[in-house]
């Protein structure tokens, strides 16, 4: 352990899936500390799915760190109807990046899962040991299965190479950045946009899939940053470290919540038709504080940043 990778500022750090969600905030928080020795590159110039061209984008670039960021993501009903591409894709992606950053000698690598990891029906807050403990969400176990993957990889090469590959495992993102897509998005961009769109047509109400009660954590994605950036120069081990809040709401809550920052006015109709997913999802973040990190945006906060952006955005989002 140790911080020399906080003291390294022009350290060649190769962050994967820059233009997402993660990856962007990700990036504003290496800029904004000073890190300027960045490797970047789009799926258009570097197929991450193809291991030939990983294997010569290590060769050429010589990264010191990197940052796997990069990955196919989405909501229940992305998830629930392209499972083949969720579970493919991933795990090309993180088998050629972290086979990769081991051939070429790279200091270190945090690879970024998701706490859809975790069983469904884990006992809350979940703590990293529950892993493999029971069974998936079935609606995001093809996601799941190629995050726990991910994991395991960067386990299975620290325990026969010796390198320092860690795993972040963050709780629900949002934020700057987001997807706003109505078919791909996540709950609060889905629900963002839903109401802002009611709200300029002029509509009366708004479906909301599920029954509203199940209860989610939120994390800003300018907090995940700060967070990666932290272990990074912090924290080297084999076990998954939670990143997250340590509170949670009901999607009921959070939809008033947004409804409010929106300003519709509207009412809010309960499809219980829909599925739910997980019942409760709340991480156990203990660890992560106990190293001297914890989350600094609040909720409310964050979602009026958000909708900030997304009102920026919106011409843009539209096409």
């Amino acid at each position: 352990m140790g911080n020399g990778f906080s003291d390294n500022k022009a350290a060649r750090i190769y962050l994967a899936g820059h233009r997402g969600l993660v990856g962007g905030a990700i990036l504003r928080a290496l800029t904004s500390a000073g890190y300027d020795n960045l490797i970047l590159k789009t799926s258009s110039e570097l197929d991450l799915r193809d291991q030939a061209q990983v294997r010569d984008f290590y060769a050429q670039e010589k990264p010191e760190y990197v940052i796997l960021a990069a990955a196919r993501v989405g909501g229940i009903v992305a998830n629930d109807t392209y499972p083949a591409d969720f579970i493919y894709d991933n795990l090309m992606i993180e088998s050629h990046l972290i086979q990769g950053a081991f051939e070429a000698n790279v200091e270190k690598l945090v690879f970024l899962g998701s706490s859809c990891i975790y069983p469904k029906m884990s006992p809350q807050p979940i703590k990293e040991t529950y892993l493999l403990s029971g069974p998936l969400e079935p609606t995001n176990e093809w996601y799941a299965v190629a995050k726990i993957a991910g994991i395991k990889l960067c386990q299975a090469f620290r325990k026969q190479h010796g390198c320092d590959f860690i795993s972040a495992m963050p709780t629900n993102l949002y934020g700057p950045g987001d997807n706003f897509n109505l078919e791909t998005s996540h709950v609060v961009p889905a629900l963002m946009r839903k109401f802002h769109e009611a709200k300029i047509t002029g509509m009366d109400s708004v479906s909301i899939w599920g029954s509203g009660e199940p209860m989610r954590e939120f994390l800003h994605v300018d907090d995940l940053a700060q967070a990666v950036l932290f272990l990074l120069g912090a924290y080297s081990g084999e076990q998954p470290v939670n990143v997250g809040t340590g509170t949670d709401v009901r999607i009921r809550e959070l939809a008033e919540m947004i409804k409010e920052v929106v300003g519709f006015d509207g009412a809010l109709q309960y499809d219980p038709d829909k599925p739910d997913g997980t019942p409760r999802k709340l991480l156990d973040v203990s660890f992560i504080n106990s190293l001297g990190w914890s989350a600094k945006v609040g909720l409310k906060e964050g979602l009026h940043d958000t909708y900030q952006w997304f009102l920026d955005e919106y011409d843009c989002l539209r096409r």
